[in-house]
């Protein structure tokens, strides 16, 4: 079995803007190395000065507009991670240098706070996050994701956190707060039950069994939570859509989601090794079956399609999906989110003397 044990890329393919590939030279070989056996790359965290933190997009496949990425990169080291070619943007690759190279945006929480002061805001959902995990490892020692939840909790700005960590559960004051205000809601990704399974495809995430209670604690804290299984992975977890659903609705979730395996770019190479490397006997009948929700390609980025995929086995994905959803309960709408009672701290609103009081799902 090649790779490293707790990293999902055992390759850097070459970036597409330089072509450059990465090969190991000087001190860093000596790391990697040890007594002729390979170790695990470490991880290494940068700075980031990004002068905003706010994005913006107008994908009509995502029910949000405005996001925030408190990290560049991601430890959690999934291989069929779509976010892994933003590194190329940074001039690295989108593989092993994804999940080691992590860029922390140390001034997150003022530049959210400048945003929110501002008159021009628009009080609508924020997403955290929309490109890589905000409850990633290194967040445990860097606390950059909870410094931004006490800047949205300030001004009762709503937000929607989506995670594989249950990291989350340290924030369980500021989230309860938002949600006492109708601004916030956390989904968990829940990609397998199984443990050997969750080990070797997303190495560095929490346990299936420690999001569970994850939910459980965000339900029983008055946090409306729910589950994405994501992504679903034909011919390798989509059989255990019942099973996750099930789980997810015994401890508190109130909604689900999904979306289907995406290879995008150079995602494409990192998971075909990562099958033939991990799951050998498996591999021939999942890039089968991907084929099939593909129209006979890998991947699909068209916009209505990329999500959901395609063709009769697609289609039975959603049946099951569907089914499954209605069985446990889970088929409510997501909780809206309301900026009615968002605030600038500091800022007096003329010929309002008394603060309405809060109402749970305002």
């Amino acid at each position: 079995m090649s790779g490293y044990r707790s990293r999902g890329a055992a390759i850097d393919p070459p970036q597409r803007f330089s072509g450059r590939e990465i090969v190991l030279d000087g001190d860093e070989l000596d790391r990697a190395t040890v007594a002729g056996e390979r170790r695990e790359p470490r991880t290494r965290v940068f700075v980031d000065d990004s002068r905003s933190v706010v994005s913006r997009n107008d994908s009509p496949d995502i029910p949000f507009d405005l996001s925030l990425n408190p990290y560049r990169g991601c430890e959690h080291g999934c291989p069929y991670c779509y976010a892994r070619p933003s590194h190329e943007l940074l001039g690295l690759s989108a593989g092993l240098d994804f999940e080691r190279l992590v860029f922390a945006k140390r001034h997150a929480p003022a530049l959210l706070a400048a945003a929110l002061a501002s008159p021009s805001w628009a009080r609508r959902q924020l997403a955290m996050s929309g490109v890589t995990d905000p409850y990633q490892p290194v967040e445990r020692r860097l606390r950059i994701t909870r410094g931004c939840l006490e800047v949205l909790a300030a001004h009762r700005q709503p937000v929607g956190v989506v995670t594989k960590n249950a990291l989350v559960e340290r924030d369980l004051d500021l989230l309860a707060d938002l949600a006492r205000w109708g601004a916030a809601r956390v989904s968990i990704s829940i990609t397998t039950l199984d443990e050997d399974l969750r080990r070797r495809l997303e190495p560095r995430t929490s346990r299936a069994d420690d999001r569970l209670r994850a939910l459980r604690s965000l339900s029983q804290a008055g946090v409306p939570a729910g589950v994405m299984v994501a992504p679903v992975i034909p011919g390798l977890n989509d059989h255990e859509v019942p099973a996750i659903l099930a789980a997810a609705a015994e401890h508190g979730a109130t909604s689900a989601g999904w979306t289907l395996l995406r290879l995008p770019g150079a995602v494409q190479p990192i998971f075909l090794e990562w099958l033939q490397s991990q799951v050998p006997l498996r591999a021939r009948r999942v890039v089968a079956r991907v084929r099939d929700t593909r129209g006979g390609a890998l991947d699909d980025g068209r916009f209505g399609h990329r999500m959901r995929g395609q063709g009769s086995y697609a289609a039975q994905l959603r049946r099951v999906f569907e089914l499954h959803r209605r069985r446990t309960g889970l088929d409510g709408p997501w909780p809206e989110l309301s900026g009615e009672h968002f605030r600038v701290p500091g800022r007096t609103v003329q010929g309002r003397l008394f603060q309405p009081a809060a109402t749970p799902g305002a």
